[in-house]
């Protein structure tokens, strides 16, 4: 008669932590022979679980770093495949395919393909970045005249008092003898203002205010953390994990602050019968519509939607163009030959215009729109489109059917440090940006705001933003690296953005005109 020994036991306990062991290890691998199946170029997964992003996870490499290593050893292909944890990405890196995906055959790849939080997760998040299909498209819609040529001539005169008002505040620093500036700072601030006075009727006041709340907590928006980096990683191992998890991406403080300000906007402007010509018009206007009154039945929209886009736009509003003019300012102070050119041509356009800094006056100024650009080539705002495959696509001349639900990663750092079509891709060189230089290229090789109908719908209002700032500031001072400035600069690790770690530190000069 067989009897229970403690053998008996250890056996058991082994065999089950054996099986256990086994089941994960199956969990962990069971996606690492997608593309090898569908004889796609990849690369083998280093860890399991962790697939290629094993060093990123350990702070070893920056995202960046990772797509920019698996952009070049698929050299000579139009693709590879790679996976984020358990989950299969494909990197296109051919433009002319790159260009198709994003215009021509758009349909095909409508949405980003990124998680999406249910409202009790975070209420603002599904804005217009987030959105999908027919919502994305109806609010897009919606959104976009707010955006227009006439609303963004009208917005210059708000812009310019913002931009006024930072340079009295670098002016009173600079009397009291302090030439150097964390300028990533000093333009957020003035950033902030832009967008908050612009599209909200809000005067901030930020830029003389280090305890504003708006800076305070849009900071939080984009700063790298432990929490950020577990809610990805939840993602890419299952939906269904980040979904249980409840891992908050933003401070739930930071969400609170912002949803009660932007709905404390809308219902002062309904009870006083406020009416003006910004952004927030349009996102009440789109509320009464789609919301309210339901225009377009089909697509389901809640408050939360308006407000979520409010949030939005006001986040990267900021960070976008505070972190782009920061880099651009840096590159000058290190290429004093190209801010010498720069300042000659602002003051030219200056004189053309009587003294006028008005919105003529910043569309003239075509080599600073070379300098900004060759910055957005060099520090992209982004260094991945994500895109998914909302139907089954045939790659055009290919045998590769990329099916639906596949995640799409478009390299635009990489595109951009492409020697084959930026020679000597770390040098600065605006004049990458001429009519002839641009010509040259093909498309789908330049993308700091993405391209075709997903293309950043507050582009313009950016650059408009930018170059109101730096002339502002290079008329008046020459900027030069100081004692803090990093050559070259670090970059955050975490960060979903191309974020400095350090700040950018520079010198400002004040410039002595003959009288």
């Amino acid at each position: 008669m067989a009897t229970w020994t403690d053998c008996d036991g250890w056996w058991l306990l082994a065999a089950a932590l054996m099986a256990a062991a086994a089941i994960a290890y199956l969990f962990c691998t069971s996606t690492y022979g997608y593309w090898r199946d569908r004889k796609v170029p990849w690369l083998r997964p280093t860890v399991p679980l962790f697939g290629n992003l094993t060093w990123q996870l350990l702070g070893m490499e920056r995202s960046t770093d990772m797509i920019q290593n698996a952009y070049n050893a698929f050299s000579g292909h139009r693709y590879g495949g790679i996976y984020q944890m358990r989950m299969p990405f494909l990197i296109v890196r051919d433009p002319v395919l790159i260009n198709r995906m994003l215009i021509k055959d758009f349909t095909h790849f409508t949405d980003h393909g990124l998680y999406k939080p249910l409202p009790t997760e975070n209420r603002l998040a599904n804005g217009l970045f987030i959105m999908n299909g027919d919502q994305w498209k109806t609010m897009r819609a919606k959104l976009s005249p707010g955006f227009a040529s006439s609303k963004l001539k009208h917005m210059h005169g708000q812009m310019k008092e913002c931009g006024e008002e930072l340079m009295r505040n670098v002016a009173g620093v600079v009397a009291t003898g302090g030439h150097v500036f964390e300028v990533r700072d000093v333009l957020g601030r003035y950033a902030t203002d832009v967008i908050g006075t612009c599209a909200f009727g809000l005067q901030l006041n930020t830029i003389n205010d280090d305890q504003s709340p708006f800076r305070r907590y849009g900071k939080t928006v984009f700063k790298p953390s432990l929490r950020v980096l577990l809610s990805q990683i939840a993602w890419m191992v299952s939906p269904a994990l980040r979904r249980a998890l409840h891992v908050y991406e933003i401070p739930l403080d930071t969400i609170e602050f912002f949803d009660n300000t932007f709905t404390d906007t809308v219902r002062y402007r309904e009870r006083n019968n406020v009416v003006r010509d910004d952004l927030m018009q349009s996102l009440i206007k789109a509320r009464d519509d789609l919301v309210v009154n339901k225009t377009v039945p089909s697509v389901k929209f809640e408050e939360t939607d308006i407000l979520a886009n409010a949030f939005l736009l006001f986040a990267v509003g900021f960070e976008t163009v505070s972190t782009a003019a920061s880099l651009c300012l840096y590159e000058l102070a290190l290429h004093k030959q190209i801010q010498d050119r720069v300042r000659e041509e602002i003051n030219t356009v200056k004189f053309k215009y009587n003294g006028e800094m008005n919105n003529e006056f910043l569309i003239d100024l075509q080599y600073l729109e070379m300098v900004l650009a060759e910055t957005m080539r060099k520090y992209p705002p982004v260094s991945t489109l994500f895109r998914e495959a909302t139907k089954d696509y045939q790659v055009p001349d290919d045998t590769l059917v990329i099916e639906k639900g596949t995640k799409v990663l478009i390299p635009v750092h990489a595109l951009h440090h492409d020697p084959e079509f930026y020679p000597d891709p770390q040098a600065f060189d605006p004049e990458r940006f001429t009519p002839e230089e641009k010509a040259k290229r093909p498309s789908g090789t330049y993308l700091p705001f993405g391209d075709g109908p997903r293309i950043c719908i507050g582009k313009r209002f950016s650059e408009m933003e930018m170059k109101l700032a730096l002339t502002e500031i290079l008329i008046k001072y020459e900027v030069e690296p100081c004692d803090k400035t990093e050559i070259p600069i670090t970059f955050s690790m975490n960060a979903v953005a191309n974020l400095p770690a350090n700040g950018v530190w520079l010198k400002f000069k004040p410039i002595q005109y003959p009288k």
